[in-house]
């Protein structure tokens, strides 16, 4: 699957032009801008990224996984950034060499993806198609921001294209050391964000869908099963000591349960609070009062409200709303090269368009061709989109997704060449 050898030259080498092109231009973005990309302030701790760095040192000087909570124990989030962080610390100290070093990394994954993205979409249907979806993606501006950003973002989109590719091996091949590589890149990406933890179910329905006996069914789900059993306990020990509860993942569902619960990030009507005065300010602010558990119970709360009083507001706002904060807007809240947003949104959207035409392709293809990779692309986009619905739902959380979108967009203009192709020789 990853070796190339049947791709043509001249694809081979525009292939790696791109690439490396995508590592110069992204390297030299990270190292010209610097901070520029930060969103927060170091002195303040007021955004995610330097919330990052500051748990890295505190893991690194005083062994304690912490975040939002001084310098003490949590479980807000899962480890992976500050372990990352933290181990180029080691490397290169606590200052802003591991930073730029991180950034650099960023920029050496958004170049492998480029490798990633040509290699998943040459299988799923030929080489012309993939140097389409490799080339698109290399002019899309928020990827080289995202090199910047000190989010995690970058890194997962990588484990998550990994976790497509030895699905497809894993689905082809039907062998066992194929299946525990993809249990062991759904455990990887749920230390950067847990919600992966359920993509198994993706491959379930596959096996349904391709009629693959019950016997094998079983084996390879205890197979998965016993993989992420091994690779979370630690995680699962430390919180169990730590905060003597059973923490499958973190402690921090409530507030983007609630923060998702708002439409347009506005406050229930005063009916709700009319319903529930426990919430004594009846004004926004009121609800976020108290523990995680507390602002996922109001979250359920203004949810049962809506769904029975505003049935139509809250099921568009469940469903189309969501998508379009996902997909609808750009993950790119700072200008690189001084291109502002206004000329970023037209090529992004344009490109949702032509990649949702594109999914349709394939949706039907899949069904009347009983075709499996399709499936499984059109299975995961669902999955990862689905999974978002109940919480916040925007451009950041979206953005690991679209390669399977450009993917979509490439197949789609693929086939129209094809078709001309043909009309001209005819």
């Amino acid at each position: 699957m990853f070796n190339l050898s049947q791709v043509s030259k001249p694809i081979k080498t525009s292939l790696l032009v791109t690439i490396l092109l995508v590592f110069a231009i992204s390297t030299a973005c990270v190292l010209i801008y610097g901070d520029y990309f930060l969103l927060g302030t170091y002195e303040k701790l007021n955004n995610d990224d330097v919330k990052y760095v500051n748990s890295a040192k505190i893991l690194l000087n005083k062994h304690t996984l912490a975040y939002n909570s001084g310098e003490s124990p949590s479980s807000f989030i899962m480890p992976g950034m500050p372990f990352v962080l933290s181990g180029l610390m080691l490397i290169f100290g606590q200052g802003d060499a591991a930073v730029i070093a991180f950034r650099v990394l960023q920029a050496a994954l958004q170049a492998f993806s480029i490798y990633l993205i040509f290699v998943i979409a040459n299988q799923l249907f030929n080489s012309r198609a993939a140097l389409i979806a490799s080339i698109a993606t290399a002019l899309y501006l928020p990827d080289y921001f995202s090199s910047g950003v000190i989010l995690s973002e970058t890194i997962f989109r990588t484990i998550f294209m990994l976790l497509i590719c030895f699905s497809l091996l894993a689905l082809k091949s039907n062998k066992t050391k194929h299946y525990v590589i993809v249990a062991v890149l759904v455990i990887l990406g749920c230390y950067f964000k847990p919600h992966t933890g359920l993509f198994p179910v993706v491959l379930f329905i596959l096996w349904l869908f391709n009629k693959v006996s019950w016997k094998t069914i079983v084996k390879h789900t205890v197979v998965i099963s016993i993989t992420m059993v091994l690779l979370l306990s630690p995680w699962w020990i430390r919180n169990y000591i730590t905060f003597d509860e059973f923490i499958p993942f973190t402690k921090s569902a409530g507030n983007p349960m609630l923060l998702g619960a708002l439409i347009n990030n506005a406050a229930p009507a005063p009916a709700f609070f009319d319903a529930h005065p426990e919430y004594e300010g009846r004004d926004r602010a009121s609800l976020f009062i108290g523990s995680d558990d507390a602002m996922a119970d109001t979250a359920k709360k203004i949810m049962r409200y809506g769904f029975t009083q505003q049935p139509t507001d809250y099921l568009k706002w469940y469903t189309t709303e969501k998508i379009k904060g996902l997909y609808l807007g750009p993950y790119y809240w700072r200008m690189v090269f001084d291109i502002p947003i206004a000329y970023v949104y037209p090529p992004h959207v344009l490109m949702m368009l032509i990649g949702s035409a594109g999914l349709l392709l394939m949706l039907f293809n899949a069904v009347r061709q009983r075709n499996i990779p399709y499936m499984l692309l059109l299975l995961t986009l669902a999955y990862f989109t689905v999974i978002y619905i109940p919480f916040v739902a925007f451009s950041r959380y979206g953005y690991p997704n679209l390669f399977l979108i450009f993917i979509a967009g490439a197949y789609l203009i693929d086939r129209i060449i094809s078709i001309r192709g043909r009309g001209r020789l005819a």
